[in-house]
């Protein structure tokens, strides 16, 4: 165990790419004095348009090292409903107790109500809500920080229409997380939910890039650092007295 009393640990799930949204946070944390474990998972990378980022996890890794951080990066596939256990134990191995759990990784494939298959149905719902679940339920058994210090943060999405699975599993990790504010009070956690709007990661095409900005009154697109820069708010002590919201950082898209 290498956690110093200075830095506190972070698990940050969905650490797969540099331009992630994951990733972003994971810098901003270091860079505020938090030591980082992280979560990746490959085959869902080499499904999607984007491909695999070759060297990604060392590069990462890396980078938050010499941000002041001590790095765990975690290969994990979040379908496995035992999958949590083993990434906490990892990662308390390593940096001792987690302090904050925020949950980055996703299922994002699109489809509609004629189209999505049984079996995309399932995996949206077992890596976006159960596993959701069950990372939460760890983190609170495992959980021994002073009273008022644990943080849960989730990243939602408000996609419903021809993004069946993603939306509807995301409205039920919203449901979860959110009850934790109240169920877990005992420990002092507090539990929110950020829907950080449209964050080009390298899914967008010229369209939708085109449609998003032309919806933002800031003429922008939102950047991983944006939601980065919540998250660290939230998980600092002054973020102590938000607790229990589901929070739009997103610029005020439509």
């Amino acid at each position: 165990m290498t956690q110093s009393a200075e830095r506190p640990t972070a698990l940050v799930t969905g650490v797969g790419r540099t331009v992630g949204i994951g990733a972003g946070i994971a810098r901003r944390l270091a860079e505020s004095g938090w030591d980082i474990a992280f979560t990746y998972w490959t085959p869902y990378d080499e499904r999607m348009q984007w491909g695999v980022q070759s060297g990604a996890t060392d590069e990462i890794t890396k980078e938050l090292t010499s941000l002041g951080a001590a790095a765990v990066p975690i290969e994990a596939d979040l379908v496995d409903p035992t999958a949590p256990e083993r990434v906490f134990a990892a990662a308390e191995e390593r940096l001792g107790t987690v302090t904050a759990l925020v949950m980055a990784h996703c299922e994002s494939v699109d489809s509609s109500i004629l189209d999505t298959t049984i079996e995309s149905f399932d995996r949206h719902f077992a890596v976006n809500a159960r596993a959701t679940w069950l990372l939460i339920r760890e983190y609170a058994r495992r959980f021994a920080g002073p009273y008022g210090t644990g943080r849960i943060i989730a990243l939602t999405s408000d996609h419903t229409v021809h993004n069946l699975p993603y939306g509807a599993s995301k409205g039920a990790l919203d449901r979860i997380t959110l009850a934790a504010a109240h169920e877990l009070s005992d420990l002092g956690v507090t539990a929110n939910v950020i829907n950080p709007g449209p964050i080009d990661t390298g899914w967008m095409t010229d369209e939708i890039r085109v449609a998003g900005i032309q919806q933002t009154p800031l003429g922008r697109l939102g950047t991983p650092e944006d939601t980065a820069n919540l998250v660290e708010f939230l998980c600092s002590p002054r973020g102590q007295w938000i607790n229990g919201q589901l929070l739009k950082s997103n610029g005020g898209s439509a």
